[in-house]
């Protein structure tokens, strides 16, 4: 199934192929933060301009999905399971099944509405039972008793998002997984 093109992410990724050598070597020293941080320096007002709250939330998945492949994280994207949209679960589905407590789940709302975000979330509770392995990421600060992400031009706590799933995943490369600990 081919994707439709996305401005939005069409945007994303131009900036990243102009910064490829740069930002390759920031993913050699495990430097995300700062990825993250340049990737909204430089694409934040423009994304904003070209599709709003809802471009946020685009360049947050496109940027995500860019940089767990780059770190080689186990995951699967856009999942629909038993009726329920998963926007990225990690390690995979089987794990989720077999495991729930080695499987996080990030939710990427495409709205800032706190009642469909506290659905989608009570919907995603139905799979992952573990509260803590379901995260959040909006484009504002929102008062929920998930883990949450706001991506923000300067400070953005969705800056250490990468930091925070190497923790959950036993990154020694192995397949076993760990729990954050917070």
């Amino acid at each position: 199934m081919q994707e439709e093109p996305n401005p939005i992410k069409d945007y994303l990724f131009d900036y990243l192929k102009k910064s490829e050598k740069r930002i390759q070597e920031l993913v050699s020293q495990s430097k995300f933060t700062e990825i993250i941080d340049d990737v909204l320096e430089n694409c934040y007002d423009k994304v904003i301009l070209m599709g709003g709250e809802e471009g946020l939330g685009i360049l947050a998945t496109g940027l995500l999905h860019y940089l767990l492949t780059n770190t080689l994280i186990p995951s699967q994207r856009k999942i629909d399971y038993n009726g329920i949209q998963i926007d990225i679960i990690i390690p995979d589905l089987k794990t989720l099944e077999i495991d729930p407590k080695k499987t996080l789940i990030v939710c990427l709302p495409k709205t800032i509405d706190k009642i469909i975000i506290e659905q989608k979330l009570d919907q995603l509770q139905k799979i992952q039972p573990i509260k803590d392995n379901i995260w959040l990421v909006t484009t504002k600060k929102l008062d929920f008793q998930t883990k949450t992400y706001v991506i923000e031009k300067k400070n953005a706590s969705f800056s250490k998002i990468i930091h925070d799933i190497g923790q959950f995943v036993n990154v020694q490369g192995q397949n076993k997984f760990k729990i954050l600990r917070i």
